[in-house]
């Protein structure tokens, strides 16, 4: 049973025009329209899809003739704010319609970009009743080409049709389950992030990569930024101007060839991104008639050795000790969707408050906003992939037993990854995903896999995927427990047992990347009835003390001993889990802002004294 708990900013939603910002701060042209709002939608059955094929979906061209209502998009069939309140079966088309107009009158050689933040799991689209294409992959956004088939009339057609099999395959799903309880949540389904469409010339920027290098490309030379414009259409001798600019003062100003990799000097001494100053250069690039905006953050990620000898991670070439949040992103009223732009800012800034400067980003990819607010307010950000594979068995995703061996992960079977075109699948949306967050400043690690979760051959993919396509950040091979001995950290989860540094090491950085999990239900702020949790606490006093406890009892000496990083179960409450620092409704935060402060800052100076003795017990 479940209650009708509400944030504040669900409250004010305007059901007309929800989300209206710009959705892509890295990159900003002014001609765009936001298509949020009212659509009508549609649940129908199995008619016109291979129920047996995860990835069949029907065809827009022929939507249904009669609609059940009005759904508020971009939020799921499944949540309050959609105005619907019903899931969506495997064997069902979700389907959706509107109309919309262009921003303006288009010019020769115009394009008309539709874009879908994500859509869960796989749609096709039409426009005017002529299909533009489609997309699989329910966490990633894509853009579809519409201009050809837009009619004569002012006013355009569009229907989508959505199939979420949730987790009756193995297409990624994250913490979605049709079974929810505990740790597993409410499916989601359709389309969750903002819709919008976009004028753009024929030849135009179509994708940007910002990469800084603060060492520059040799020993004391300026430090650099490489930047590839990518444009679609461009001839191949192109040209585009690209101006960094720091405070409105120009740094750079040169032409780079469109497509190709360019290392841009700028002159020293160069203003670092970090938490403590999360500043920002502007960047602005024009191709032919097409000018976008972006900002990059000069900062580098790295692996060294503190001067004790301990594996530490680096930020900005220094010794840096990250205290994080896990972090999941999920709202009572809009699910994966938050309620406003200040709703994803609020979890930041909260987090920044209470002295955290790391969010564990948990299975689930954000809308750009999330990252723009991270980049800004200096909140480092650890990037987990969203898993997926088949039914999981019990005994290879809870907990191992302490000192018990890893599993072999190239065993796909055991981890539910018997199917080859669901390993490919994975090995897909990682790389797109890489590929689509990679210039954000605040992205300081990667993780592909957590606690065994469809997780399969994690060491070749930590090397050979994932440090190829990026190796300016460090990776967390697999979080938690079946670590393959790869990857730039020994991460650990502990539940259940005391936090220490354990004796037997390698040459990875030590990371407890999951503890705590207390909980504390606050009456008239929860979302059902059971609660879950690792430590129950009734009393705010009680809680407050139990974590006073565990930071200085176990964390710090552990610190002094080596562990280089940490992240508490977690920012907020998730339906049963009520072992937030926040309630879900985001109205009641349950734990002192100067205690947190206070127990960050001692993990942060036990990373900086002389170790205590080691203790033999």
């Amino acid at each position: 049973m479940t209650t009708a708990l509400t944030t504040p900013w669900g409250e004010r939603l305007d059901r007309t025009a929800p989300l209206p910002e710009y959705p892509r701060p890295q990159l900003v042209r002014g001609d765009w329209a936001n298509l949020n709002g009212l659509w009508s939608y549609a649940i129908a059955g199995a008619s016109g899809i291979d129920v047996a094929d995860p990835l069949s979906a029907a065809d827009p061209a022929e939507p249904p003739t009669r609609w059940d209502g009005e759904i508020v998009v971009p939020f799921s069939p499944e949540t309050a704010l959609s105005g619907v309140g019903r899931t969506v079966a495997a064997d069902e088309t979700l389907w959706y319609r509107r109309t919309f107009t262009l921003p303006r009158p288009l010019a020769a050689g115009e394009r008309v970009l539709l874009h879908f933040g994500a859509v869960d799991q796989t749609c096709r689209v039409a426009v005017d009743g002529h299909e533009v294409g489609g997309h699989t992959g329910g966490y990633l956004p894509f853009a579809l080409d519409a201009t050809s088939a837009l009619g004569d009339e002012a006013e355009h057609d569009l229907v989508v049709a959505v199939r979420d099999v949730t987790d009756r395959s193995w297409l990624a799903r994250g913490k979605q389950s049709s079974r929810r309880g505990g740790i597993w949540y409410t499916p989601q389904s359709g389309i969750w992030q903002t819709v919008w469409l976009e004028i753009v010339p024929c030849v135009a920027v179509d994708g940007l990569v910002l990469t800084p290098h603060l060492a520059g490309s040799g020993a004391g030379s300026d430090p650099e930024v490489e930047i590839t414009v990518r444009s679609d259409h461009a001839d191949a001798a192109a040209t585009a101007r690209v101006e960094l600019a720091a405070a409105d003062i120009v740094l750079a100003a040169v032409d780079v060839p469109v497509n190709t990799p360019t290392r841009i000097a700028l002159p020293t001494p160069v203003r670092t991104w970090s938490p403590d100053d999360p500043f920002l250069h502007d960047v602005t690039v024009t191709l032919g008639t097409d000018i976008v905006t972006s900002y990059l953050g000069m900062r580098s990620f790295g692996v060294g050795r503190d001067d004790r000898g301990h594996p530490r991670l680096l930020l900005n070439g220094r010794p840096h000790l990250p205290v994080g949040l896990l972090d999941q992103g999920y709202w009572p009223d809009g699910g994966y969707t938050a309620p406003s732009d200040a709703a994803l800012e609020y979890d930041i800034a909260l987090a920044r408050r209470l002295g955290f400067t790391m969010l564990r980003k948990h299975i689930k990819v954000e809308p750009l906003r999330w990252y723009h607010h991270c980049d800004r307010l200096g909140m480092l950000v650890w990037q987990d992939a969203v898993n997926g594979g088949t039914a999981y068995n019990p005994l290879v995703i809870t907990a191992p037993v302490v000192g018990a061996p890893p599993l072999d992960d190239r065993r796909h079977a055991r981890f539910g990854r018997s199917d080859a075109a669901g390993r490919a699948q994975f090995e897909v949306e990682l790389r797109e995903m890489i590929e689509h967050l990679r210039s954000v400043p605040s992205i300081s690690l990667w993780v592909p896999f957590n606690e065994g979760w469809g997780q399969f051959d994690a060491a070749r993919i930590a090397e050979t995927l994932v440090r190829e396509l990026d190796p300016t950040r460090p990776i967390d091979h697999a979080s938690g427990w079946h670590d393959q001995g790869a990857g730039d950290l020994r991460s650990l989860h502990v539940y259940f047992r005391p936090v220490r540094a354990p004796r037997k090491r390698d040459e990875r950085v030590l990371a407890v990347t999951e503890f705590g999990g207390y909980s504390l239900a606050v009456p008239g702020h929860r979302w059902g009835t059971r609660t879950f949790g690792y430590r129950v606490y009734r009393r705010r006093d009680r809680f407050a003390r139990a974590l006073a406890r565990l930071h200085r009892r176990e964390l710090v000496p552990a610190i002094r001993r080596g562990l280089a990083a940490t992240v508490y179960t977690q920012l907020s409450d998730v339906e049963d889990e009520v072992n937030g620092l926040v309630t879900y409704d985001r109205r009641f935060v349950k734990v002192d802002d100067a205690l947190m402060r206070a127990l960050v800052a001692e993990l942060e100076a036990a990373a900086s004294v002389a170790p205590e003795p080691e203790v033999t017990p």
